[in-house]
């Protein structure tokens, strides 16, 4: 059985102490606990360190993500943040793979792969980003370029505990836009994507994969995401930078 996974993306917002208060706030919104719903914030880098710190603090029922990391374990790099530095702030989890670093800074399946790799090296858990742009969907051929982009960012992999990959299918052309791909559409994806996990590592690991769906996901339809087979849960946006809506959204997966 997988647990439900509500993930949330601050993407570049917040400065530390928002950071910190948004944490505080969460932590005081889901007091009760979460059931076995498993929570993840991933806040900029330079609010890690704080988040975390409330996290420890407030005993809160959430863990901590990053958004990205560098496929290298240290050197000349600048700018770019090493999985052992996520360790030591406490991030258990990391996107790799957005949209939004796949479309502006030209990230590619290799990149995705190598991070992967590096993130489960070090015990981090990967949220493994896939989606489709407009022309794309238009064209009728969504599943397959997905279907190739699992494939790619997977190749070489190996997983002893399926708990410890998380795959987000974000349509791109709903990620901000307002559009929000239907619950069907977020079936007829996430199913295929755990066909094709099944056929690189098995169906028993298939099984276990956490898939979640992304793109303008918020409080008023996540429980229509929730009821399909192969959605898990959600990669959540704009409804994460405020802790009453990223909250209900976490009740609403309970």
């Amino acid at each position: 059985m997988r647990n439900r996974m509500i993930a949330g993306n601050w993407k570049m917002n917040k400065t530390y102490v928002e950071g910190v208060e948004l944490a505080q706030g969460l932590a005081d919104q889901l007091a009760d606990g979460t059931g076995d719903v498993d929570v993840v914030v991933c806040p900029p880098t330079v609010d890690l360190k704080g988040v975390s710190e409330v996290i420890e603090q407030s005993e809160a029922p959430f863990a901590l993500g990053a958004q990205n990391v560098y496929f290298e374990e240290s050197g000349a790099f600048t700018g770019e943040t090493a999985p052992n530095m996520l360790e030591a702030v406490g991030a258990t989890y990391c996107i790799i793979g957005h949209s939004e670093r796949r479309g502006y800074f030209g990230e590619t399946d290799e990149d995705i792969n190598k991070k992967a790799k590096v993130l489960m090296a070090h015990g981090i858990v990967p949220i493994s980003c896939c989606g489709e742009p407009l022309e794309v969907r238009e064209a009728g051929t969504h599943v397959d370029f997905v279907v190739n982009q699992i494939k790619a960012d997977t190749e070489g992999l190996e997983i002893s505990d399926p708990s410890k990959y998380v795959v987000a299918y974000e349509p791109i052309w709903a990620i901000g836009t307002g559009k929000t791909a239907t619950a069907d559409d977020a079936q007829e994806v996430c199913g295929a994507i755990r066909k094709t996990l099944s056929e690189v590592f098995g169906q028993q690991t298939a099984d276990g994969i956490r898939v979640l769906y992304g793109g303008s996901a918020k409080p008023e339809n996540v429980a229509g995401f929730l009821e399909k087979e192969d959605v898990d849960g959600a990669l959540v946006g704009g409804a994460s930078l405020k802790a009453d809506s990223f909250s209900a959204m976490v009740k609403a997966a309970m």
